[in-house]
Parts: structure tokens; C-alpha cells; sequence
């Protein structure tokens, strides 16, 4: 299956400090790119993996599930481990989802995690009838592109495939379940107005992980895909702060 133009993966090898960044639902690599290179421009090592079933069609997410995309965010975290003496997870919406669960499942490879918008439920009560539309109806309106600034464009799928947005609500109870697994430091940035994750979310992450290094940051600016929204050189910035002083409390104690 041919990848779409703009959603491939991003690799970069620098030094010791190892970021692995994940994408978001439907989404790709593309709105977590510019902020790969931005790391990558200030000398760390950074991955981007593009998540099974993402920038292809959105009929192939359908054939995948979380556990897939799951292994592929592991693969590379773990890779990460092998050659970083510091590694983080980021991840926008589904890509904190995921990086929550890496740190739930691999507590001593994740040294800090930055969330942008992440998910572990949704308000809407659609979602319980899931399990019975997902057979009687392949796909919804798409959810992607949530982007408050002028000319800018997710690289999203135009349709939810609801075979996999049925999978994803099994990853966000798990993942909630397990928050009090989650020790590493935690930086955590909200958009304050964001059509697609409510703000329970995040309250419900803060709430529940077990970490006692925790920062929430709310976004003013941008909508639900910040990371190529009007704040994102503010995320940029702060990420890039935070993992240089993880890097450095690692090194002292």
C-alpha cells in the first residue's frame, strides 16, 4: 500500500538524549514532523514512526488494531533504550495515549513523557454502541484537522474507520486503569479549545498517574492538533527544556 505523500517516518541519530514521538489517531507522522526536526536541530536522537494503518487509506485502519500500533511506538522506544542513556515518549492525542502506556508497561525506558492533548476516554456515549456499528457501518466523519491556524492542514484521514476507533477505546481503559503505574516526570499541554479530546482527559491523567514531577501547560492559541497550531514553537521549546533537564537530573542522581 503506497504511503501518502508527507506521512512518512522520521529517523534522526544524535546524542544521548532519545525522544520517540507519536502520532495520533487517523493522523500521521506529518504533524508531529516539524517538531521532530526541531529536536533533531538541537543534537538529539529522535523517532517518528508512522503507526500501522495510518497515511495509507483510511480502510487499512480498519484491518489493524491498537496492539499494532502499540508494537510499532515499542519497537522504537526500546531501540531508543539501546543506544540513549535518556529516552522519552511525546505524543499528541492518541500518540499520548500510547506513550502512557509505554511508560505503564516499561516504567524504567520511559525517563519523562510530554502530552499533547492526550486521550484516555470521550464523553460522547456514541462509543457504546460501538461494538454492534462497527459491524453495520465501516466508517464516520472524519475527526482530523482540528487546527485553529489559517493555511495549516493535518494529513488525516477523511473518514474514522470505526472497527479501529472501537479498538482505541479499548486502549484508553486499559491505559486508564494503569495510570498510577506512571512515575516518570510529566509535561502536559492542553489546548483550551479543543473539539476533539475533552478537557476531563487531561484532569483525569493528572489525577490519576502516579508521578509527582508533573506540569500542566494550557495552550491559548490552538485547537486539538497543536503541535502545527499557533503554540507549537512554545511546545517545541518547553519539550526541549524539559528533556534536557530529565537528561541532566539522570546524570546527577
Amino acid at each position: 500500500m503506497a504511503v501518502l505523500a508527507g506521512a512518512e517516518p522520521y529517523h534522526h541519530d544524535g546524542g544521548s538524549i532519545g525522544v520517540l514521538l507519536c502520532h495520533g489517531f487517523t493522523g500521521t507522522p506529518q504533524s508531529m514532523r516539524p517538531w521532530a526536526e526541531f529536536l533533531a536541530g538541537h543534537g538529539l536522537t529522535v523517532a517518528l514512526p508512522r503507526l500501522p494503518g495510518h497515511g495509507t487509506r483510511w480502510q487499512e485502519l480498519n484491518r489493524t488494531t491498537w496492539h499494532d500500533w502499540y508494537a510499532e511506538d515499542e519497537r522504537a522506544l526500546l531501540a531508543l533504550q539501546q543506544r540513549c542513556a535518556t529516552v522519552l515518549a511525546m505524543g499528541l492525542s492518541m500518540g499520548g495515549t500510547l506513550a502512557l502506556r509505554l511508560a505503564e508497561q516499561h516504567g524504567d525506558a520511559v525517563d519523562g513523557l510530554v502530552l499533547v492533548n492526550p486521550s484516555v476516554h470521550t464523553e460522547n456515549r456514541t462509543v457504546r454502541y460501538l461494538p454492534v456499528l462497527k459491524r453495520l457501518v465501516p466508517s464516520v466523519k472524519a475527526i482530523g484537522n482540528d487546527v485553529a491556524r489559517a493555511g495549516v492542514t493535518e494529513l488525516a484521514y477523511a473518514r474514522t474507520p470505526l472497527r479501529a476507533l472501537h479498538s482505541l477505546t479499548e486502549l484508553w481503559a486499559l491505559t486508564a486503569a494503569d495510570l498510577d503505574r506512571v512515575v516518570a516526570p510529566v509535561l502536559l499541554f492542553r489546548s483550551a479549545v479543543d473539539h476533539i479530546v475533552e478537557a476531563s482527559n487531561s484532569a483525569r491523567i493528572l489525577a490519576g498517574i502516579g508521578s509527582t514531577d508533573v506540569q500542566e501547560r494550557v495552550l491559548a492559541d490552538s485547537f486539538h492538533v497543536a503541535t502545527i497550531d499557533h503554540d507549537a514553537a512554545a511546545i517545541f521549546d518547553a519539550s526541549l527544556a524539559f528533556a534536557r533537564r530529565v537528561a541532566s537530573s539522570r546524570r546527577a542522581g
